[in-house]
């Protein structure tokens, strides 16, 4: 049986999730903006979604809008949430270890005359909130972080983000919009501080045992954003187009899932991770953790270099072994320019090279993550032996 342990890429999605979306697509497919039965139970479908995704943001339902993904829900944070503000200030913070899809934005901001400045992280890839801090200016409109790393599984400080911006209106009377990535969080880790002091957050149904095409944007009561699609006035008219139900609906019942067994499920993830890291560490020298150790870090996730090899060239061969893990983050791991997130904290480039993501899922097992561990070892044992690693 292959060992798949590529979850922070993309999760195999639960069978119920999927046989809930095929009854939807059978029975539900009416227009949620139709005025007959067809329409308004399709609209019923969308709306006890929205109830399951909001739960899980610890928020009321009327705060979720249904995107297409996290790509889509990060974009329409920081784009719109920035050109909303643009007459208050053009000041964006961020840090160069976030997803493409936060970065690819700040990009684009930056060609339409926006500010973008980027905070330090410390060598385990955390935020330094001084740092932070020391961008803050009457300028200021927006920071954007995410709440777990996808790379590195580092947790961020994001809740002192929000107390930063708070701080800053009490001395200035200016609101800063917080916007935090939670695609890799939601349904793994508790949101409901978070919730409570960010503006914006951003969710992915394929995460989480969903289905892909479906995701979530949370918007704060003060939080301000312009409509990246528009049209049909949807989704508050925040999101235009037709709702994509059975997508909808399938993100719906995952986050449901999710939130029942929220603790259990980290603690199975995070069992794998520490089975996986004592094998590896045991048959292996010279080995690094990429990210923090223990709660520092999500349990979902874990990076780590082997100075030596290429880690492309131990993926393909740990893949020939039947396990199934990845060099970063899916979105750019065609680009092989190496990871922007390691460098951003520092590493060599012999281990950002070498440097290897495993990430857990509700089907993996301590079973698994042993066998991995052993798959692994002999992978490195070999390739150091071909390339005379002292």
């Amino acid at each position: 049986m292959d060992i798949y342990f590529d979850n922070a890429a993309t999760t195999r999605p639960h069978d119920d999730v999927i046989a809930y979306m095929a009854s939807v697509m059978r029975e539900t497919y009416g227009n949620p903006s139709a005025l007959h039965g067809a329409g308004l139970a399709a609209e019923r479908t969308v709306r006890e979604a929205r109830g399951r995704v909001a739960s899980l943001f610890c928020a009321d339902a009327g705060n979720v809008v249904f995107t297409s993904g996290g790509t889509e829900s990060n974009n329409t944070a920081i784009l719109c949430g920035a050109r909303a503000r643009r007459r208050q200030g053009r000041r964006v913070i961020t840090t160069r270890a976030e997803h493409p899809s936060v970065l690819e934005s700040c990009a684009l901001l930056a060609a339409e005359g926006f500010d973008i400045a980027f905070a330090d992280v410390d060598g385990e890839g955390r935020l330094l909130p001084a740092s932070v801090e020391a961008l803050l200016n009457g300028d200021v409109i927006l920071i954007s972080c995410a709440h777990v790393n996808n790379e590195t599984g580092a947790i961020q400080p994001t809740e002192a983000l929000c107390a930063l911006a708070e701080a800053h209106e009490k001395r200035t009377g200016k609101r800063i919009a917080v916007h935090a990535d939670a695609v890799q969080s939601f349904g793994k880790l508790p949101l409901e501080a978070l919730a409570r002091r960010a503006d914006l957050l951003s969710a992915s149904g394929h995460k989480l045992h969903g289905p892909k095409g479906a995701g979530a944007l949370f918007v704060g009561r003060n939080a301000r954003i312009d409509p990246l699609l528009v049209g049909g006035g949807q989704e508050r008219g925040l999101r235009s187009g037709t709702e994509n139900v059975p997508a909808i609906a399938g993100f719906g019942l995952a986050a449901h899932m999710a939130h029942a067994h929220l603790a259990a499920r980290a603690e199975k993830a995070a069992a794998c991770k520490r089975r996986l890291l004592a094998g590896v560490r045991a048959g292996v020298r010279d080995v690094r953790l990429n990210g923090p150790d223990g709660a520092a870090a999500s349990p979902y996730i874990l990076n780590l270099s082997f100075p030596g090899v290429k880690g492309e060239v131990l993926l393909h061969d740990l893949e020939q072994r039947g396990v199934f893990v990845s060099t970063g983050a899916a979105c750019s791991a065609r680009k092989h320019a190496g990871s922007h997130v390691l460098a951003a904290m520092g590493l060599s480039r012999a281990e950002i090279e070498g440097a290897i993501r495993f990430s857990f899922g509700d089907f993996n097992t301590e079973a698994e993550a042993e066998r991995a561990a052993e798959a692994v070892c002999a992978a490195v044992a070999r390739f150091r032996k071909l390339g005379r690693y002292r």
